[in-house]
């Protein structure tokens, strides 16, 4: 019987040993990393899932820029405050001879990838409305009025930059998105003539074409704004083709609409009135001819999985209007109160995180890897992390690094969330090892070329 205990006590002392041998090669290994990175600053934080134990710090309660690793701590409180069954829900319906659209700020509707996944053709919702209406028997409408109040009528943020707001990461956030409220421009050089296309096709937008063809050199191509709210003026030079690239609208609800009069005429049904943005309280007789759905798994995918900004932005939001007594008005600076709150409940000291948006594009946010790392492991401790994993990009095989991780060894089992933003790095997620789970957070703020191969190196760490 003593021998037996000794045996055990044995192998106990040889496991503990074996354990602090790995932990420190994987400090030495990931430091040495870190360290070949001149003048980059790193927050670093490594924690065994099943435990919670740390395994690795590098600066790990230090405040960083995150970029899109915002992304996280924002679908986690949205999947916390709505649940996994949430709903995203556009209401189709008639007052009298007026058509209302009521947003509920579904930020997939009409989204490409979305619509793919589902088997949908592109603006297939327009001819859905118009057979609705044609089975009612209505051939014409008066007003079509777009209703976007579930959300205030801030719908660019202070703190993102000027320069960017035409791009997609940076487009407007309203109650009524639609096509991530983009149009995907294609440019084109035909024996020397250029020719400008986009989609949806719409009159809604209009262009002024200064791009020049050229027969060497490289295309480059670029879109700036007029005075007058989608008047773009296109610019630069093209030899054989560009694009599609996408290119960020005004007024997303208008957008909608106008979308929704030109397809309504098409199909034989006459919009008479006007289009109008407004809420639609004041229609007491309004009646649901449908209602769309899209589910909170998609957004949490095309949020993590492909670094939508717009659906993390929304998700902040609509937290914040689910917390009014109208269910409406939903804002930046609610939302941002109640991510606070979030973190502050599973017990994340305020010094450890500054929130100013949803997806990490403005550089005022502030978040530390101990904080990230502590955010997944609540999740991961939590009966929604098989929805929340499923939502993250997987090394080698989809999303934002499926270029990464390709090597047999880490293939498949690296999900994470990406981040970059001008001299700023991140990735965060969780490595499935043959030793079980380990999460991580890596933050790499001044960064240069190689930040992002290093900071893959240190996901490999965990492996190796």
């Amino acid at each position: 019987m003593k021998v037996r205990v000794k045996i055990l006590l044995i192998a106990v002392v040889l496991s503990i040993c074996l354990s602090s041998f790995a932990k420190a090669d994987l400090s030495k290994r990931i430091d040495y990393i870190i360290s070949s990175q001149k003048n980059v600053n790193y927050s670093v934080h490594i924690v065994k899932a099943d435990s919670g134990r740390a395994v690795y710090g590098h600066n790990s309660r230090e405040l960083m820029i995150p970029a899109s690793n915002m992304k996280i701590i924002t679908t986690a409180a949205a999947l916390e405050y709505l649940g996994p069954d949430y709903e995203f829900k556009t209401k189709v319906g008639l007052c009298g001879d007026t058509l209302v659209v009521i947003g509920g700020g579904d930020p997939l509707l009409g989204d490409e990838k979305t619509d793919a996944m589902h088997g949908r053709e592109r603006d297939w919702i327009f001819d859905d409305i118009a057979v609705l209406l044609k089975r009612k028997g209505t051939r014409a409408v008066q007003n079509i009025v777009v209703d976007s109040s579930i959300f205030d009528n801030e719908r660019v943020h202070p703190h993102w930059p000027a320069k960017d707001l035409n791009k997609w990461f940076a487009c407007e956030v309203s109650g009524l998105n639609y096509n991530d409220n983009c149009i995907d421009m294609t440019v084109t050089n035909v024996r020397g003539k250029i020719y400008v296309s986009f989609v949806p096709r719409t009159n809604f937008i209009k262009l002024v074409n200064q791009v020049k063809p050229i027969s060497q050199g490289k295309s480059i191509v670029g879109t700036y704004r007029n005075k007058k709210p989608n008047n773009l003026t296109v610019h630069g030079t093209c030899k054989d083709k560009v694009g599609p690239f996408y290119v960020a609208i005004e007024r997303p609800a208008v957008f909608f609409g106008f979308l929704l009069t030109e397809n309504l005429s098409k199909s034989g049904i006459k919009a008479r009135g006007e289009l109008i943005e407004k809420a639609s309280g004041d229609y007491k007789d309004f009646k649901l001819l449908k209602e769309y759905k899209t589910a909170i798994a998609d957004c949490l995918a095309r949020c993590n999985k492909n670094s939508l900004g717009l659906v993390a932005e929304v998700l902040l939001k609509t937290i914040a209007a689910n917390s009014n007594p109208d269910g409406k008005g939903g804002s930046w600076e609610r939302g941002q109160e109640l991510v606070g709150d979030y973190l502050s409940g599973i017990g994340i000291d305020k010094s450890q995180f500054y929130i100013d948006d949803g997806s990490g594009l403005s550089r005022q946010n502030e978040l530390s890897a101990w904080a990230i790392t502590r955010v997944l492991l609540s999740v991961y401790k939590s009966e929604n992390w098989e929805m929340y994993k499923k939502s993250l990009a997987v090394g080698g095989v989809d999303g934002t690094i499926d270029d990464s991780f390709k090597d047999q060894k880490y293939k498949g089992k690296v999900f994470g969330k990406t981040g970059y933003i001008s001299g700023v790095k991140s990735l965060s997620g969780v490595c499935s090892t043959a030793k079980g789970d380990y999460i991580f957070s890596i933050l790499a703020n001044n960064t240069n070329g190689l930040t992002t191969t290093a900071i893959n190196n240190i996901a490999k760490a965990i492996f190796d």
